[in-house]
């Protein structure tokens, strides 16, 4: 299990997110909703203003304060996708 920093001493399980994302669009917002209906919502943005939404396998939903980009850059994915791209 490799514990990714989501900002400011908070962390989340890398092995169970499935989507970064950005929390503009009103699907995402939909889902946020959501989850704080189910009680599945946990914010983690410590006040400051949500700059990414986790969603995870277990429909939990982590606020973040840092943008998609930089826990993207976070992530043990990073070489992954790397690699990836470097073959076009």
């Amino acid at each position: 299990m490799h514990l990714m920093n989501i900002g400011y001493g908070n962390m989340v399980s890398e092995d169970r997110i499935i989507a970064i994302v950005s929390p503009e669009a009103a699907p995402v917002k939909r889902i946020v909703q959501a989850a704080r209906d189910e009680g599945k919502l946990v914010d983690a943005s410590c006040g400051r203003k949500t700059k990414s939404v986790i969603v995870t396998d277990s429909d939990h939903v982590v606020l973040s304060a840092l943008q998609p980009e930089t826990l993207f850059h976070r992530t043990e994915l990073t070489d992954t996708a790397e690699e990836v791209g470097s073959d076009e």
